[in-house]
């Protein structure tokens, strides 16, 4: 298994700083929040839950600042749940070291009774991820991708078929210059390859 990640402490900017950084990455997901919910509402799609379920995807996130924002959400559960989410993490870590395909399904940690105890903290991919989208690459190609099952499976049963759109783009491209802003100030410049139960457990 591929555990790269920061094997070092941070060099993270003073207190006033990061709250800065850390509530303009807030602003960022409400935004990316309400577009998304805007496009499924059209769809009349609605997330509660499958058989594939995206908790199980092993999805690795690699910004700074959203592993702050993570650790930030952690510290406002109480010291019990803390410990009790910290040993599942533990637990899943175990399993992904053993599991040598990467396809192996695993469920989140932060997973309980199929709700997230951080929903207002998770990764632009957990918010990003299900409706159908499009990318534009620097060199002008747009790629599109059609959305996870449960989604293409309810588009199939209304006879949905035509692209709303829905344009990923501008919130990669502020993340970006959010983390190469949080960067910058902290000369912080290890790339980082993790899952949430990987950031979890990390010091």
């Amino acid at each position: 298994m591929n555990t790269q990640g920061p094997m070092r402490p941070f060099p993270v900017p003073d207190k006033s700083a990061l709250d800065t950084f850390l509530a303009d990455l807030e602003a960022l997901f409400k935004e990316m929040d309400a577009a998304y919910d805007t496009v499924s509402r059209q769809y009349g799609f609605l997330c509660q839950g499958c058989t594939d379920n995206c908790c199980e995807t092993r999805f690795y996130h690699h910004t700074l600042l959203e592993y702050l924002y993570l650790k930030a959400g952690m510290r406002t559960l109480p010291p019990q749940v803390q410990d009790e989410v910290l040993e599942r993490a533990c637990q899943v870590n175990r399993k992904m070291a053993d599991a040598a395909d990467e396809s192996v399904r695993i469920l989140c940690p932060l997973n309980q009774g199929s709700r997230c105890r951080l929903y207002g903290y998770r990764p632009m991919i957990c918010r990003l991820h299900g409706i159908a989208h499009e990318l534009r690459r620097p060199d002008g190609k747009i790629l599109h991708q059609p959305g996870c099952d449960a989604f293409l499976n309810h588009c199939q049963k209304l006879g949905k078929t035509d692209y709303i759109p829905f344009d990923r783009t501008p919130f990669y491209r502020k993340m970006a210059a959010l983390e190469q802003a949080l960067r910058q100030q902290s000369q912080y410049r290890e790339k980082i390859r993790m899952t949430i139960s990987q950031i979890l457990v990390c010091p």
